[in-house]
């Protein structure tokens, strides 16, 4: 590397801003989670279906979703107090390597386990056929251990999709055809055209719905700043008319670059618990599938730093950027990677990009490689932590005339130079 080292060494890296983004702060304290779910399913149409010694499956998925456990736990304890049985479910398709243990980590992560829960927490990859797809006549499968319950109650977040839009995105039609298809059923999907992947979550969510005991959802909308927005229950014919207005609130609450373009996006850190894809395109632009979705900053090169802990190694996304780390490639698990690769087919989000030794010289590479650049005394570059918190981020001098007098923003601190250690790694 001792050549590339060379050829960047002399390339500046701008000093640096730190600004706010100002969004909308309504949210809901955590103190009221657990009374909003229990009134949200105390419905004669989602909780008066369930009865005493009945066996109830929840789902849960692999999304950061704020408070997570405890919106989990406010679902147990409500099937509790109608007299059943419940137990939650892995339900997230191909995530967590593809195995039963990896997707239990996963929800141990998360803070989902039978000790704070105070019930069983069944991970396993093995599926049923549940029925027929009602216009491709395709099989559409679901996890074994949802199948045998008495009842299904879905949790999940509504947030725009990565890779397609369409009526049902990220949320709970979603979290059927793919998160309770396990990997068979993921597989399925992602193997058809990537044009209709919108139809086919639907066609599959549809075919559950008709064929399994899905007694209804809590569907969450986080706001800007990561914190739940709304929490909403909704029953199995809600979930077909009601989902598809929650998407259009969350397009509207999630968080986003308030800038059209940089020259270099910087991104400490992405991961599955981030992002399905790493890291949110809605926020990056970079999407898997351009043709399908658009949206997020245009920036013309993107520097990817390092791993979340959460992630367990799995570094989809990566090959969205061009330029990344040593020690994210260090941290990086093939195994853990690859089979989500294999089962939506976007082969090229594992990719590796060009492989630096400290972030200080990932920074120079894409900063000297930017030849659309408009001024290179004044690079606009963006430094975030992730995709999931940009509340507070950090901007190039040259980008200060566009913040200063802007009301959506505050200006943090004066310019300053990027901190490195002895190593080149930023602190």
């Amino acid at each position: 590397m001792e050549t590339i080292t060379n050829l960047i060494k002399d390339t500046p890296i701008p000093k640096m801003v730190k600004v706010r983004q100002n969004f909308d702060k309504t949210c809901i304290p955590e103190s009221d989670i657990p009374g909003i779910i229990t009134r949200e399913l105390d419905r004669p149409e989602i909780g008066g279906k369930i009865q005493p010694g009945q066996k109830i499956a929840i789902t849960c998925g692999s999304r950061g979703i704020n408070h997570n456990a405890v919106m989990a736990r406010a679902i147990v304890d409500f099937v509790k107090s109608k007299g059943a049985e419940p137990y939650i479910v892995a339900a997230m398709g191909s995530h967590g390597g593809a195995t039963a243990e990896g997707q239990l980590q996963i929800l141990k992560d998360y803070g989902v386990t039978e000790e704070a829960m105070g019930c069983p927490v069944k991970s396993s990859m093995e599926t049923v056929q549940i029925g027929i797809s009602g216009m491709r006549h395709q099989p559409v499968f679901m996890d074994k251990n949802a199948s045998e319950a008495d009842g299904i109650i879905l949790f999940n977040r509504i947030k725009p999709h990565t890779s397609f839009r369409g009526p049902y995105e990220s949320g709970l039609m979603k979290m059927m055809a793919i998160g309770l298809g396990k990997q068979k059923g993921a597989e399925s999907i992602h193997h058809q055209s990537p044009a209709i992947m919108h139809e086919l979550v639907e066609e599959y969510g549809r075919t559950i719905l008709e064929n399994a005991p899905v007694l209804g959802g809590i569907a969450i909308i986080e706001n800007a700043y990561d914190d739940t927005y709304l929490i909403k229950g909704l029953s199995p014919e809600e979930i077909i008319s009601e989902e598809p207005k929650l998407k259009e609130i969350s397009y509207k609450t999630i968080a986003h670059l308030l800038f059209d373009k940089c020259d270099v996006l910087v991104v400490d850190k992405i991961g599955k618990n981030i992002s399905g894809d790493g890291m949110d395109p809605n926020v990056s632009g970079r999407f898997v599938q351009p043709k399908y979705c658009s949206g997020g900053i245009q920036a013309e090169k993107c520097v990817i730093l390092d791993l979340t802990d959460e992630t367990h190694g799995n570094a989809q996304g990566i090959g969205l950027a061009e330029v990344t780390t040593r020690r994210l490639f260090n941290k990086m698990k093939l195994e853990m990677t690859y089979p989500t690769g294999v089962t939506n087919t976007f082969l090229h989000l594992m990719k590796i990009p060009m492989i630096m030794d400290n972030d200080r010289e990932a920074l120079q590479l894409a900063l000297m490689c930017c030849p659309e650049a408009e001024d290179h005394d004044h690079m606009k570059m963006i430094r975030i932590p992730n995709t999931a918190h940009i509340g507070v981020i950090e901007i190039s001098e040259g980008m200060l005339p566009l913040v200063e007098n802007n009301p959506n923003f505050e200006v943090l601190t004066e310019p300053y130079d990027l901190p490195f250690d002895e190593n080149g790694n930023l602190f």
